[in-house]
């Protein structure tokens, strides 16, 4: 017996996936029920780039719109139909003369004809018998079918319909010629168990392959799509991101992931498309992407917690599923207040900056002071602490330590600073008003210490690393001495104020240091 690697294979191993098919086709309806998704309205050529995005990532049917929806849709889903793509071009259309036309007009390959079965429709929305929604269903899988296009055909609301007549509807639309049938779980209210048992029952009564269109409703749409597959659906309706009306539809991304992950099955999409493929339709469909979204999140890849960037770094299969590279994404390891030293060794690393023990542990204690605080801290915030900590002198070489500032300021206040001290061990304390906090703080520092009196302030510079107003700020100053000597110094901090006076007592650190 084969050795199982993961827990999907002790699943075929006991015999419980017979019924798996061995191809899954891949039915993209983004720009139909994708673009349903409350606020998103695409134009044409949006509609022609998503379309050629889809065929570019390999799925099987691209269902373009509904064209009997308005004469711009009808205008989209013609031009798909003559741009030339490898996908089969789709349109849906309601067992409605007017619907069908409308499709036909577009010269698409494939019509996707739908009816309500579910009794709350039938009395509710439609206004007709059980037998009124049979003949209508036959009907125009016939109709469509003698204009030579294939035909899908759906129940909508299958998982509410009463089983026995929709393997009744099912058995009587294949017989007119429908080439494949859809179940649509349309209010997203089945389990994946009872999607399994469904499906299992319709594959029992047909002989053309079943496709499930799973709503998410409940959060369960790739859950009951992969159900679906695993009693033998052979197609699986989907949408970019998990686009679609309401909560939305199973996620293309998610589906072929999870076909190739648990089962083995490996649709034609070419995964390393899919995260290019999410960016293109959440920048023209203004639908942001959650960062905590399966595979193709901003968070998908990324790691903080130590204990998980350590054994990431060691082997990435200790907490990653499957590769970030298979699915066009890339591996992040985020640095905050759970971040390890073996983290902040591994960016710096990568920057090219190699500290010692001593200054890396300073580095990951200044990085977690900032996580405290909740604030990300970002690859240029990580730079500028490791080249303040990798420049500033030995514990053993400085004469000033600042113990204690405190500034005061305001719209009827006069700028003053009060500054403490150790110098050589000895504390000092002093203050000093100022044209502003930088400048009353700096004033303190020179009132206390006569000994600079011939240090010049030369040139005083502040950076925000990242922009916002949490950003960390980054001050450089240049100090100039009697005989021309420079002393570049620098600070960083979340305080500008604080940023300043570490800038300026580096500096002063460094000219008694060479006076020494």
């Amino acid at each position: 017996m084969k050795k199982p690697k993961f827990i999907g294979d002790y699943v075929k191993l006991s015999g419980e996936l017979q019924h798996l098919p061995s191809r899954v086709r891949i039915f993209d309806t983004t720009l139909r029920d994708g673009e349903q998704t409350p606020g998103v309205s695409l134009t044409t050529e949006q509609k022609v780039m998503i379309a050629r995005q889809l065929d570019k990532l390999g799925v099987d049917t691209i269902e373009a719109g509904m064209p009997i929806v308005s004469p711009g849709e009808k205008q989209a889903v013609e031009k798909i139909a003559k741009t030339g793509l490898n996908a089969e071009i789709c349109a849906l259309a309601r067992c409605v003369k007017e619907d069908i036309d409308a499709a036909l007009d577009c010269d698409v390959d494939a019509i996707h004809v739908f009816i309500a079965t579910s009794d709350i429709h039938l009395k509710h929305k439609l206004k007709l018998t059980r037998e009124q929604a049979l003949e209508q269903a036959v009907r125009f899988v016939e109709y469509a079918k003698k204009h030579g296009v294939v035909v899908e055909f759906s129940a909508e609301d299958a998982t509410r319909s009463d089983v026995e007549y929709l393997k009744k509807v099912y058995r009587a639309t294949v017989e007119a010629g429908a080439d494949r049938v859809n179940v649509p779980d349309t209010v997203g209210v089945i389990t994946p168990r009872g999607m399994y048992h469904l499906v299992r029952q319709i594959k029992e009564v047909i002989d053309v392959p079943v496709s499930v269109h799973c709503h998410n409703d409940l959060g369960l749409a790739v859950a009951n799509s992969l159900a679906g597959v695993e009693a033998g659906a052979e197609q699986v309706h989907v949408t970019v991101n998990g686009l679609g009306e309401r909560a939305g539809n199973a996620a293309l991304e998610e589906v072929v992931m999870g076909l190739r992950i648990f089962y083995g099955l490996k649709p034609k999409v070419r995964t390393e498309l899919l995260v290019e493929t999410s960016d293109l339709v959440e920048r023209l469909t203004g639908v942001t992407v959650s960062p905590n979204k399966a595979i193709v999140g901003d968070n998908a890849f990324a790691h903080e917690s130590g204990i998980h960037v350590h054994g990431v770094l060691e082997f990435p299969g200790t907490y990653e599923p499957l590769s970030p590279e298979l699915v066009g994404h890339h591996r992040r390891v985020v640095l905050g207040k759970h971040a390890g030293a073996r983290s902040v060794r591994s960016q710096l690393e990568e920057m090219g900056i190699r500290p010692t023990s001593k200054q890396l542990k300073l580095i990951t204690q200044k990085v977690k002071e900032l996580g405290d605080k909740g604030k990300k801290v970002t690859d240029a915030d990580l730079r500028a602490i490791a080249e303040h900590v990798i420049g500033a002198l030995p514990p053993e070489q400085k004469t000033v330590e600042l113990k204690e500032i405190t500034v005061t300021t305001g719209s009827t206040i006069t700028p003053t600073a009060s500054v403490r001290l150790s110098i050589k061990g000895e504390e000092r304390v002093g203050s000093a008003t100022g044209v502003g906090p930088v400048d009353a703080a700096i004033g303190a520092i020179r009132n206390v210490m006569k000994e600079i009196s011939g240090l010049r302030l030369k040139e005083y510079h502040l950076d925000a690393i990242t922009g916002g107003s949490d950003a960390l700020a980054e001050v450089t100053v240049k100090l100039e001495d009697e005989r021309g000597n420079l002393y570049i110094a620098k600070g960083v901090r979340e305080d500008v104020v604080i940023a300043s006076v570490e800038a300026m007592i580096n500096g002063i650190n460094r000219y008694f240091a060479r006076r020494k």
